[in-house]
């Protein structure tokens, strides 16, 4: 059974929530502040994160924070605030999806199961280092080879982990300090140029039409995202 975790201090929600998704046999854990739910993730095996943003304490992004310096589990972040500002910063610091209160309990667990069936599928190409097949692409991490409408080939190694790291987060948002630290194993020195270029060489060798990617999405302001509908 999945197992996730909810950190808000609205109790009745977050006992409403946990209704809710046990029908989708789903468990979760609630806590009331960041520190218990900080507490809670380093004693327990998670599948995904519920994180409010306004708390007593410490805010939400302060928590987000502090889970991915540890943690690479999805995160879903509620708030009131309905305003661009809070969901481009709480995607920027690496939350994986946004929803905005009041929202309807079929939509939350509809991207609580979609964020989890991503995480699993991620986890399992990390362990087995197989094949990553989409709707006319596939990426073998074995062999380090690319499949598509262009034909079947090798990659230079950067463009491989680059595509890799993008293709086995289909649907996340990711920023290009995620992109750089993942694939360059070093912190972010702002070479945004050298990612841009090597989302561009890969476009051309994986994409039908690479002015216009099917598959690696640009987001403006943020980052990338391999699309969820391939």
């Amino acid at each position: 059974m999945n197992k996730i975790l909810l950190i808000d201090d609205d109790r009745e929600l977050c006992a409403l929530i946990r209704k809710s998704i046990l029908r989708e046999n789903i468990e979760a854990d609630c806590c009331y502040s960041g520190r218990d739910g900080l507490a809670k993730l380093r004693e327990t095996r998670y599948q995904l994160v519920i994180l409010d943003v306004v708390m007593p304490e410490a805010d939400g992004f302060a928590i987000l924070e502090k889970i991915r310096e540890r943690d690479n589990l999805p995160i879903l972040m509620l708030t009131s605030r309905d305003d661009g500002i809070s969901k481009v910063r709480g995607l920027r610091a690496g939350a994986d999806d946004y929803l905005t209160k009041p929202f309807e309990m079929d939509e939350l667990t509809a991207r609580i199961l979609s964020l989890i069936r991503r995480y699993t599928r991620f986890n399992r190409a990390e362990e087995t280092s197989g094949k990553l097949c989409f709707d006319g692409l596939t990426i073998d991490a074995d062999s380090r080879t690319v499949v598509s409408v262009n034909g079947s080939f090798e990659l230079p190694p950067k463009e491989f982990d680059v595509l890799f790291f993008c293709a086995a987060r289909q649907g996340k948002i990711l920023t290009k300090q995620q992109i750089y630290e993942a694939v360059w194993k070093e912190p972010y020195v702002y070479d945004d140029g050298n990612i841009m270029a090597i989302i561009s060489r890969i476009r051309k060798k994986i994409e039908e039409n690479p002015g216009n990617p099917r598959y690696i999405q640009t987001i403006k302001g943020i980052g990338y995202r391999f699309n969820k509908e391939v």
